[in-house]
């Protein structure tokens, strides 16, 4: 079996990661892409670390479940399924969702601190960072957390101010400039969309014909 040509999407919160991912899986299916979010390796949350005012920091590298992200990303590339849950953003009301994710020609993690994270760093065969404009991420970010996750305005303008800006400052802006591909995503990606695709469509043909050797 060929090696899965692993790659990695980071950017700030906001920046346009999930919206660019799911343009890529419309394109591919799951036997040609698997895609793994940190997201569902969030901590119980009363595992995770409170600021100085006794409010909880999910903008942390402590904050992620490192080895069970890492474990799964390394029984994957060695073909090997793996089981999982969906983070439910600590809503009470929503439940978990069990997923189970198979092997694939392309394998793609995305995620804060998958540069951060060096174990994982080191697994990517290609490096992505998808940026914006501060205040378009503020904005995007006060209309997702209000209208989709419930979030006070109060609180999302603090979650901005007090982790989320600090942690992009700390654990994704230094690391910007080892990845492979940066995606300014103030409007649209389509052109950097279409560069990747294209990518893809190579890296699966290829696998599909190794497979037949």
């Amino acid at each position: 079996m060929s090696k899965p040509y692993i790659v990695g999407i980071t950017g700030g919160s906001a920046s346009g990661k999930t919206q660019f991912l799911k343009a890529l899986r419309n394109e591919f299916s799951p036997s040609e892409l698997c895609v793994i979010s940190q997201d569902d390796y969030y901590l119980p949350i009363e595992h995770q670390q409170k600021d100085e005012n006794g409010e909880v920091n999910f903008d942390l590298p402590e904050s992620i479940d490192k080895e069970k992200l890492l474990n799964h990303l390394k029984w994957l590339g060695e073909g090997k399924p793996i089981e999982k849950f969906s983070y439910n953003f600590n809503n009470p009301n929503k439940e978990k969702e069990k997923i189970i994710l198979h092997p694939a020609p392309i394998i793609l993690i995305e995620g804060l601190f998958i540069f951060y994270f060096q174990e994982v760093f080191d697994l990517l065969d290609l490096k992505i960072f998808v940026e914006a404009g501060e205040d378009i991420k503020l904005q995007r970010r006060i209309n997702r957390d209000t209208n989709e996750r419930g979030i006070a305005y109060e609180m999302v303008l603090y979650q901005w101010h007090n982790h989320v800006q600090p942690a992009f400052q700390k654990f994704l802006l230094p690391y910007k400039e080892s990845a492979d591909l940066i995606i300014l995503n103030n409007k649209h990606f389509d052109n950097s969309l279409q560069v990747v695709k294209n990518h893809f469509k190579l890296i699966v043909k290829e696998w599909t014909i190794g497979s037949r050797l």
